[in-house]
Order: C-alpha cells, then structure tokens, then sequence
C-alpha cells in the first residue's frame, strides 16, 4: 500500500509523489505515516524527512520546521524551508551554525538569544540531515 506525499516549501513544491512510508520530526518525537494512517495535524521542528518510496529507494529531505498534515491516502508537509539533502550547502550551513553560536555568547536580550537558539537548531539539524543523507547513500 501506498500513500501521496508532497512537500512544500515556501518557495517550491520539493517532492510530490507515492510512497510506502514518511518519517518526520514532529515536535513530540519522531513520527513513521504509512497508507492508512488516522488523521494527524501536527507542527514540526526542524530536521530530516525520510520518503520510503521502496524497500530498496529512500529520498531524504531538511525541513526548518512547519506543519504535517495526514489523510488517510495523503501526507503533507508545509515548511517556510524545505530542500532536498543532496542539494543542502554544506558550507553554507556550517556558517549558519557559527553564527547562531556567536550570537549565543552575546546574550544581550532574550529576544535575540532565543533567536540564536532557533537559528543553531536549525543549523545543526540541516548538517545532521546531510550527514544521515551521505551514510545512507
């Protein structure tokens, strides 16, 4: 059995296909969505989906955050970023994470330090997606 799947960003639809299961990080813990699943609304935080399109064909996506949504035949997944693994920039990434973690020793207003928080989750997670996307391929 098979599910729908899509997965938009702000920018661009990053995926649209069949798939036997998703995996994703939903605030509460990791979640496995196959056909069938009961319905689900929830938010994500950032980090890595897996799209089981086959036993043996895996496609792995960086979401920074957003909301994934379950039908029964339907699984949605809206984030403001959303990317591909093979196309994550890893220089870019590994910049982000040095500058939420100097902004973290600057901690001048909560605002700006919760700021830099959200920024080196994001960092560290985008790199950890990378990472898992390199080992499994």
């Amino acid at each position: 059995m098979q599910i729908h799947v899509d997965i938009v960003s702000a920018e661009e639809s990053v995926f649209s296909g069949l798939a036997e299961m998703v995996i994703a990080p939903a605030e509460e813990g990791e979640v496995g969505i196959a056909a069938r699943h009961a319905p689900l609304l929830t938010r994500l935080k950032p980090g890595e989906v897996q799209v089981k399109v086959s036993e043996k064909e895996s496609f792995f996506f960086f979401v920074g955050g957003g909301i994934l949504e379950v039908q029964p035949d339907l699984v949605s997944i809206l984030s403001d970023r959303a990317l591909r693994a093979k196309d994550i920039d890893e220089a870019s990434a590994q910049e982000a994470k040095r500058q939420a973690e100097e902004a973290l020793k600057d901690k001048n207003s909560k605002l700006e330090y919760a700021k830099a928080i959200a920024m080196l989750a994001e960092a560290t997670a985008e790199l950890r997606t990378l990472d898992a996307y390199r080992k499994k391929n």
